[in-house]
């Protein structure tokens, strides 16, 4: 099948098969904010939870019918309900949602489909419901083992509700996930590792390990915490990738660890630059149209996106990426694989001609940042360890702006 795409003005480019698909769900509410967190979530206030759960779904079936025409006839291959904490919905409303998507696209046979859940008795007890609805995957937000690190996150479970709900997600799930931070305020490199052991102690399948770094318009950005030094960081990090390696996890991924198998679908796309379809207040997409390689932006505010939606409107932003922005979108993604990617995949993702990077990969080549070999797009580990100033090196130039006077 071949998918003809003008992305741009010029000769139209020819993608012979049209990326691998994937669906973004948005659950946009959190029993408390975390003071680290720049995602798109907001405290649940409301006295009527349940309605505004259900206000919500029916939204996000309407968000998922108008967006049909822009996927129709291609098969999902990984579903993720994100957020947020998509684990206080109840398992019937989880069962409802899963059953939607799956009257209004088609999902392939092995459709991995995660949902996040943080740990809490509640919500603990509620893993067989959310299996028992379809989720295969369960991607379990732990964070650390340790009670005052906890608090210092500003997480509202301890460190017993978190042992309890990594036992449940390893007795009702085959595939999850656990997520833990490090470099956290105060955190030495044993207590580190002895976070990670706690995890490995369930034997995951996979484990996000995540550096705690202070982004703008948080509180940590207003009230900084005391970080550990960027020796003591770094000797985290290695002493992480030998811990987790000699559990036989492999670092496939900036943050990311799994078992042979078990890596994730739904975030290999995004790295690989497939497409993907999001629904939900503030969710993204990439979609490759006729018209070129398109990105979307939903309302972003939870009020915002039900009361457009009310008028029909689930879409506050869209445009078509401009050429000279599509090879830094590729590498941006691809760069951050530690095997890299084939360098055929850049030609198939994006219509473009290798030669559209040539000239960055010789740069970062002569700076021993990427892999000599022409046949991989792949980083070195110097390249690994300056990854932002790796992937700088694919920008575009500024385009000149015409003479005024």
């Amino acid at each position: 099948m071949q998918v003809p795409i003008t992305l741009f003005t010029g000769k139209p480019s020819v993608l012979r098969t049209p990326p691998a698909l994937s669906l973004y769900v948005h659950f946009p509410w959190c029993a408390r904010k975390c003071p680290y967190c720049d995602f798109n979530s907001h405290e649940q206030r409301e006295t009527d939870a349940a309605g505004l759960r259900a206000r919500y779904l029916d939204v996000l079936h309407r968000d998922l019918e108008s967006a049909l025409p822009t996927v129709w006839g291609r098969t999902v291959r990984s579903v993720f309900i994100g957020g947020g904490t998509p684990s206080l919905m109840t398992g019937e409303e989880v069962d409802g949602l899963i059953s939607d998507i799956r009257a209004l696209l088609p999902l392939a046979p092995d459709c991995e489909i995660t949902l996040e859940a943080n740990p809490g008795t509640m919500e603990a007890q509620r893993f067989r419901a959310f299996r028992q609805a379809g989720v295969n995957r369960l991607s379990l937000g732990i964070q650390s083992f340790d009670d005052d690190k906890l608090k210092q996150l500003g997480r509202i479970h301890d460190a017993r509700e978190a042992l309890q709900a990594a036992e449940h997600a390893s007795v009702e799930f085959e595939r999850f996930n656990l997520d833990l931070m490090w470099a956290l305020p105060g955190q030495t490199v044993d207590q580190a590792l002895g976070d990670l052991r706690q995890a490995l102690s369930f034997s995951p399948p996979h484990l996000s390990l995540y550096q705690l770094t202070i982004e703008p318009n948080t509180v940590f950005a207003k009230f900084p915490p005391s970080l550990p030094d960027e020796d003591t960081a770094f000797e985290i990090e290695q002493q992480l990738q030998q811990c987790t390696g000699a559990a036989g996890y492999r670092h496939y991924e900036v943050s990311a660890y799994a078992k042979p198998g078990h890596a994730c679908v739904h975030n290999m796309n995004y790295w690989t630059y497939g497409d993907y379809l999001g629904i939900g207040a503030g969710a993204h997409s990439k979609i490759t149209l006729a018209s070129g390689i398109v990105r979307q932006e939903r309302f972003h505010s939870p009020e915002s996106y039900l009361t457009h939606a009310s008028q029909g409107r689930f879409t506050s932003r869209e445009q078509v990426v401009p050429r000279r922005e599509v090879p830094f979108e590729f590498m941006l993604n691809a760069l951050r694989l530690t095997d890299g990617v084939p360098a055929a995949l850049f030609s198939e993702r994006t219509g473009l001609p290798i030669g559209a990077i040539a000239h960055a990969m010789a740069q970062a080549g002569a700076r021993g940042l990427m892999q000599p070999d022409p046949t991989q797009i792949c980083a070195t580990p110097l390249g690994q360890r300056f990854l932002n100033d790796l992937q700088s090196l694919f920008l575009a130039a500024p385009s000149p702006q015409p003479a005024t006077g």
